[in-house]
């Protein structure tokens, strides 16, 4: 019971904190303001967290965790595909919709922003985001030129070629345009062209039509 309400108030933080800092900035955001909107103390807040640092860290992680555990089974059927294209475009359209969430837009501008005073935590954001999702797309496309699947001389670069194929239009607009919007119709048109354009790169099939 002791343990249910020590979870309930470590939760309360980190959603206060998302708040706090999404509309204060990382700078303008404080811990007393974060101990208010989770009504806790700011006693409690520093049991749990010991600086404004960690604390930002642990939103980071887990809100990038809450992202990834929508596409997670979608991702697992990839490297062992019985049908690449369809189980690859499935994934795709997940994971773009799953970072284009309005409040991982805003934790990216935020970290983006804040990188050259506090680079510590744009490190932490970008080892969470971008390079996990580039170590399992790493892994997959390994395993998948193995099977004869693609053709892949380095699988880490078909790997960032999959992710920025994947997200780069839609992600970059909304960076720069805050209030641009992307029905599910048009972020589903830019996962698939993106699958599209990797396998015509990369699939070992296609690659061997080609000298037919």
């Amino acid at each position: 019971m002791a343990a249910d309400r020590t979870a309930l108030k470590r939760q309360a933080i980190v959603d206060a904190a998302r708040e706090q800092f999404l509309e204060r900035g990382y700078v303008g955001a404080s811990m007393d303001a974060v101990a208010a909107a989770a009504q806790v103390s700011k006693q409690t807040v520093y049991k749990h967290f010991r600086d404004k640092r960690s604390l930002f860290t642990e939103l980071l992680t887990a809100d990038m965790a809450s992202a990834d555990d929508s596409v997670d089974s979608l991702g697992r059927a990839v490297p062992q595909t019985q049908s690449l294209e369809e189980d690859l475009t499935a994934f795709a359209r997940a994971y773009l919709r799953s970072v284009m969430q309005p409040n991982l837009i805003r934790l990216r501008r935020l970290v983006i922003g804040e990188a050259e005073r506090f680079p510590e935590l744009a490190r932490a954001w970008y080892e969470k985001g971008p390079e996990s999702a580039f170590r399992r797309f790493t892994e997959w496309f390994e395993v998948l030129t193995e099977r004869g699947l693609l053709r892949t001389d380095d699988p880490r670069m078909a790997a960032e070629h999959f992710n920025w194929l994947v997200l780069s239009t839609p992600l970059n607009k909304a960076m720069a345009e805050p209030h641009a919007e992307w029905s599910e119709i048009d972020l589903n048109v830019t996962a698939d062209a993106g699958v599209k354009a990797f396998l015509a790169a990369y699939s070992a099939r296609r690659r061997s039509d080609k000298h037919v």
